[in-house]
């Protein structure tokens, strides 16, 4: 599907429409990719414009980012292991779902804005813009001081593996990139939903959070210590244990608690895309369904 476009064309060029415009086709997608990547560069041009703030925020995030692996110190200061697993084991799934949250928190970390532009009526003004909405939605106000908390997973994984002993294949090492990149993609596609979820329940970012703030936080500790129920629901349901949980207990050799067969750890990129098809109707319905406030 193809939006049309309108570029402004010289004075020599033959008019085909009044007004001097040419109208060229562009596919929405390529569109929507430019649309974000100027305006990511525009807010990056401005952060940029303050190094000291932005060497400070970017520090702050690293920080209060690794109060959370301290916390697991902190744990195994009194036991040897949590839910059987050791902590090199534990700093793997920790580094895996930390990297790949903190890739997709910097790219569409936006969208929990969604439900406070449709209530003060701001959604109007991306509306009548020719660039796709969601393009908008997720490079406003890019927080370039987020790739603190992606160093501080990549600086815990980076422990992970030098400390584990993995008997490694070229498979298993094919997996660790593929992971960080698949599970920013779910994760990326469950702030669509619920940035989609808003159109409706316009107070509902919390509920959102919940899906990935605290997804990410659920998915840095071993599935052994959690209920199969809800180990299940993030399997079936939200299927966030394709981001670290399935893929990195195959690296580690071990079994996943819900009865799976051993191939499911091969599918988080198809998992990636399915939520994405899904994310992607929500959002379009969701936008069909926005009424503007009329101010």
């Amino acid at each position: 599907m193809a939006d049309t476009v309108a570029v402004r064309t010289g004075g020599e060029q033959d008019d085909p429409e009044p007004g001097g415009f040419a109208f060229e086709e562009r596919p929405r997608l390529l569109e929507g990719v430019r649309a974000y990547g100027l305006i990511m560069a525009m807010w990056v041009r401005s952060t940029m414009a303050y190094r000291a703030s932005f060497a400070m925020t970017a520090l702050g995030d690293f920080a209060v980012t690794a109060f959370d692996f301290v916390t697991i110190l902190l744990m195994f200061t009194h036991v040897d292991a949590l839910g059987g697993y050791t902590l090199p084991e534990i700093a793997l799934l920790y580094g895996l779902s930390a990297t790949a949250f903190g890739l997709c928190d910097l790219l569409l970390g936006s969208m929990d804005r969604v439900g406070r532009r449709v209530r003060d009526g701001t959604l109007d003004t991306l509306l009548v813009r020719p660039v796709p909405v969601l393009a908008q939605v997720a490079a406003d106000r890019f927080a370039l001081r987020r790739l603190g908390r992606i160093t501080q997973g990549l600086l815990v994984l980076g422990y992970a593996l030098l400390s584990l002993d993995i008997a490694w294949t070229p498979l298993k090492v094919l997996m660790l990139p593929v992971m960080v990149v698949s599970g920013a993609a779910i994760f990326g596609a469950v702030f669509v939903a619920g940035a989609a979820f808003q159109f409706v329940a316009q107070d509902a970012s919390e509920v959102q959070n919940s899906f990935t703030y605290g997804g990410t936080t659920l998915l840095q500790y071993p599935p052994t210590i959690f209920a199969k129920d809800l180990v299940r629901g993030v399997t079936f349901v939200v299927p966030l244990a394709f981001v670290s949980w399935l893929p990195a207990l195959y690296v580690l050799g071990r079994e996943y608690p819900v009865d799976l067969p051993q191939w499911v750890a091969f599918l988080p990129p198809l998992v990636a895309a399915v939520c994405w098809v899904l994310a992607g109707l929500a959002w379009r319905a969701g936008l069909r369904a926005y009424r503007s406030t009329g101010s």
